[in-house]
């Protein structure tokens, strides 16, 4: 979404990866598959201790992960000739997350998307939350969950478990929150991220991932012919604060018809109305078979690795973001610039904005209650 280049402070510049050995005898670091020297992910913010955390499957697939922000860092799969494609855009280092302002593969909570005007009510009592999007809330504020230190346990090899008290009255929202995430990488090359939450008040709770899938592994392209299918047929159109309207539109005959995959980009310079609101595709798609996990809610396919994305997840909707907002200013990992629209995000939800819109499904959590959410992101080749 647009906020991730909205308030870029660079400050200072990211401590290098790498060490050179001297004549003295000092070692040079461990290095993930990735290039990522944990090192660099060390420091203490707000009091607490940051990390990068590196999981692995038998067939070489590897998943770095900071608890600053439960950030998906890197994810190293193989293309169809068995190289190994970093397929998300980040940081080399922990500073770079801290000091510019962006999503890039985070835990996103208490909400994950828009807040019509910052404000819902439940319960007969009206909750004020930061308006750090035009008039809205976005993603739960500029200090959400993307912004916080998890407390961070690694079991085994393969899974990262991650967990976060977010008090009453953080950002407005009420009830003690008590979140757990679990990142687990599959033997059939999958990240599944399984979401628990409960509260001691009546509270909302909409939680995804933020990570900038880019298949090529080369962040300074566009992702415009990567070929999508997305099982749905209607989304939740908006106006041009980027606010939903409470309405279904059907995709047929539109821009946002990836019902019969075709390239990303095919229509998107299309004169529409919706595509001019959000700068693009940065719209809610309402899945056909929503709760179903186990049906593909979308898939994308690189012609040039071959590596293909498919998503499951028991979430009503996904947010399809084009990287609309990215303008090759900032510089990620090996200092490679994201260019505009240099990676895709599905976000699992539910719909923007639902809790002042009665109509869709719910996302009140009441005390007593367990909120769960279950996503999955695999990897395979079109070999």
């Amino acid at each position: 979404m647009k906020m991730e280049l909205k308030s870029i402070i660079l400050g200072g510049a990211a401590i290098l990866a790498m060490s050179v050995a001297s004549c003295g005898g000092e070692s040079k670091p461990t290095l993930t598959k990735s290039g990522l020297d944990p090192e660099n992910f060390k420091a203490v913010h707000n009091g607490k201790e940051t990390a990068l955390y590196t999981l692995t499957n038998a067939n070489g697939m590897e998943a770095c992960i900071t608890n600053y922000g439960g950030r998906i860092v890197s994810l190293m799969v193989p293309d169809r000739d068995g190289n190994l494609v970093d397929v998300v855009i980040g940081f080399d280092s922990i500073a770079d997350y801290i000091n510019i302002d962006s999503n890039y593969g985070a835990a996103i909570g208490r909400y994950g998307n828009r807040i019509n005007q910052g404000r819902f009510t439940l319960n007969d009592s009206t909750y004020q939350l930061p308006q750090n999007d035009g008039p809205h809330s976005l993603h739960g504020g500029p200090i959400g969950f993307h912004h916080s230190v998890w407390d961070a346990e690694q079991p085994n090899d393969s899974t990262l478990k991650i967990h976060l008290l977010s008090p009453d009255g953080e950002a407005g929202y009420p009830g003690n929150l008590d979140v757990n995430i679990v990142y687990t990488l599959l033997p059939d090359n999958s990240i599944d991220i399984a979401y628990e939450a409960t509260t001691d008040k009546p509270s909302i709770v909409n939680l995804t991932n933020h990570a900038y899938f880019c298949l090529s592994g080369d962040p300074s392209k566009d992702i415009l012919g990567e070929i999508m299918f997305i099982d749905a047929d209607s989304i939740t159109p908006i106006d041009s604060t980027f606010m939903t309207t409470g309405e279904m539109m059907a995709v047929e005959g539109t821009p946002f018809d990836f019902t019969t995959a075709k390239a990303i980009g095919q229509d998107m310079k299309a004169d529409n109305d919706q595509l001019r609101y959000g700068n693009g595709i940065d719209h809610n798609y309402v899945l056909n078979k929503k709760g179903d996990i186990n049906n593909e809610a979308i898939t994308i396919t690189d012609q040039t690795t071959g590596i293909v994305l498919s998503m499951f997840t028991d979430e009503p909707g996904i947010q399809v973001y084009t990287g609309n907002f990215l303008d090759g200013s900032v510089k990620g990992k090996g200092n490679l610039p994201h260019a505009n629209r240099a990676a895709i995000c599905i976000e699992s939800q539910h719909y923007p904005d639902s809790p002042n819109k009665p109509q869709w499904p719910s996302v009140i959590v009441n005390p007593g209650d367990t909120y769960t959410s279950h996503t999955i992101y695999r990897f395979s080749t079109d070999k």
